[in-house]
């Protein structure tokens, strides 16, 4: 295992990717950081703290450590990036999230990128955007109203992708309610809350349209 570098996984499900590259590295050999709340899956500044500290526990042999999140802090990634770009002898790091979303393109820069995610073959959204209506709406966010932050990033993006491939025409004022979208929710915006603003202007464009 001594070939391994820092490398992000992106995964499907966070808890088998830990499982398996569990068992092909090294017994006693792995440290893992995550949060401790089953309810809140998200690596922020203590546990950046935590491998930090970890890292500079001197050690012989290779030892690794597992960072892993669905969302990943960004004050989080920014204290994590020295460490990434020179870490210290025999310390190896991985990040394993479910969303490259969750990283920042200036980790992407420090290490390994591998996507271990089987391709659902599902459509960007669950929603027709050539026909969107109130009714298409309201379901929607009735069966999404625990959506996550980083679902929900990936769903504007998604959507934007859809509706560029549509026939709905957008200025470029009415574009970036997209990016403004992504930035709320980057700010902790409920997600629920900026989708539906997103989406209403939407079946609004459509109905003036």
């Amino acid at each position: 295992m001594s070939s391994f570098r820092n490398t992000i996984f992106v995964v499907n499900d966070i808890d088998l990717a830990i499982e398996e590259l569990v068992s092909k590295l090294p017994k006693h050999s792995v440290r893992i950081v995550r949060n401790q709340d089953t309810q809140k899956d998200e690596f922020q500044l203590n546990e950046a703290n935590l491998a930090i500290k970890e890292a500079y526990l001197a050690s012989s042999s290779e030892k690794y450590l597992l960072l892993c999140g669905k969302v990943f802090r960004t004050e989080a990634q920014n204290s994590l990036l020295k460490i990434l770009e020179e870490s210290p002898q025999n310390c190896i790091f991985f990040m394993i999230t479910e969303s490259r979303v969750a990283i920042l393109p200036t980790i992407f820069s420090r290490m390994n990128v591998k996507y271990i995610k089987k391709n659902t073959q599902k459509s960007p959204t669950e929603l027709d955007v050539g026909r969107l209506d109130l009714r298409q709406v309201y379901d929607f966010l009735k069966k999404n109203q625990r959506i996550s932050k980083l679902e929900a990033k990936e769903f504007v993006q998604n959507l934007c992708i859809q509706v560029m491939k549509s026939n709905i025409q957008l200025s470029t004022k009415e574009l970036e309610l997209f990016s403004k979208s992504i930035k709320l929710l980057e700010l902790n915006s409920k997600p629920s809350g900026v989708l539906t603003a997103l989406l209403m202007s939407l079946v609004f464009k459509k109905k003036i349209s």
